[in-house]
């Protein structure tokens, strides 16, 4: 338990700082959305490598995303997905009705525009750790009404 709120006070502390000390004109292009989803992308790729050195090959990108959804969401956050959905070409939607990150701030729709800077981390997260899996992708995340949140994850096929 005590790790769990260490690690939402970090996250906390993450965001707020690369607010903070960023240019305006950085906070308006973008760019702090950028660095966040980069520290994400570098735990996530740190992530999977623990996760995944006593595990068996993946099968298919089916595989690796249920390994994401159960295990890897499990380890992170301390709960499963609750929803994976695909289209059967590359496009998977990964939902969580009772987000860890955003939980903290409001159930209603109060601080929806402030949801996608929690989320950046996040994003990186899931990206890395599917980049160290051999998989390219683009992941987006879309808050309608808090603290459930969908990650799009769209595979770039070589």
């Amino acid at each position: 338990m005590a790790d769990e709120a260490l690690f939402l006070l970090l996250h906390n502390e993450m965001v707020s700082g690369v607010y903070k000390s960023a240019e305006h004109g950085e906070v308006e292009n973008g760019r702090c959305i950028t660095k966040l989803e980069n520290m994400g992308f570098r735990v996530g790729q740190g992530l999977i490598e623990r996760f995944t050195k006593d595990t068996a090959r993946f099968k298919d990108e089916l595989d690796i995303m249920k390994f994401i959804c159960k295990d890897f969401w499990t380890t992170v956050f301390k709960k499963q997905i609750d929803n994976l959905r695909t289209n059967h070409q590359g496009i998977y939607v990964l939902q969580d009705n009772k987000f860890r990150l955003l939980t903290q701030m409001s159930a209603g729709k109060q601080y929806l525009e402030h949801a996608s800077k929690y989320l950046a981390f996040t994003c990186g997260l899931i990206r890395g750790g599917l980049s160290n899996l051999g998989i390219k992708s683009i992941v987006t995340a879309e808050v309608s009404s808090m603290p459930a949140c969908k990650f799009q994850v769209m595979i770039q096929k070589l």
